[in-house]
């Protein structure tokens, strides 16, 4: 029996030293990443930046609370379903963020565009018609592109005395030329 203390001492300190080692190369894998190749740091930050803007302040906190308490499954779980990304992307994003911490930062909110006339015209299901008479004089426009509201601001513009405006929005939103719009705008002029 005294034979085998000396081998299974030996077994025991080689498989305490394949433990470290498996440990060792596992903990340089995930530092790394797994092909073994390390990932530029520009793009890792990035990769921080981008997953902390998925996140709402209240996930943020919770997130980075996960984080420092070394629960990284637990955190992966929030990102996961915080995002709906992929198990790998969210694997990846709480790596870079635990890696490049990011302050939370308040989405900036879009920048609200004002209604431009020059747009392009819009085509409706329908085609509406307006009509402008003078005397016996009589045009009709009819369009897809115009509508109530698109009308209203031509015949706007053409009571308050920019019928070149109005001629030009006209034209813009219906199929007829220059000269048809002006001799239109005309008869809406009072």
């Amino acid at each position: 029996m005294e034979s085998l203390v000396v081998p299974v001492l030996i077994l025991v300190a080689v498989a305490a030293g394949v433990t470290v080692a498996a440990r060792a190369i596992s903990r340089r894998k995930a530092a790394t990443g797994t092909a073994g190749h390390q990932a530029p740091a520009a793009s890792s930050a990035e990769l921080a930046r981008t997953a902390a803007a998925k996140l709402s302040e209240d996930e943020h906190r919770r997130l980075y609370a996960l984080i420092a308490q070394g629960q990284a499954m637990a955190a992966i779980k929030l990102y996961y379903e915080a995002t709906g990304d992929g198990l790998r992307a969210s694997r990846d994003a709480v790596a870079a963020l635990a890696a490049h911490p990011q302050p939370f930062r308040r989405p900036e909110p879009a920048p609200v565009e004002a209604e431009d006339d020059d747009d392009a015209p819009q085509r409706f299901p329908y085609r509406y018609r307006a009509i402008a008479s003078k005397g016996d004089v009589t045009r009709e426009v009819s369009s897809n592109m115009l509508n109530d509201e698109i009308y209203g601001r031509i015949r706007t513009l053409a009571r308050s005395g920019d019928t070149e405006a109005a001629a030009t929005a006209l034209t813009r939103h219906s199929d007829i030329s220059m000269k048809q719009a002006r001799e239109f705008i005309a008869l809406l002029d009072d």
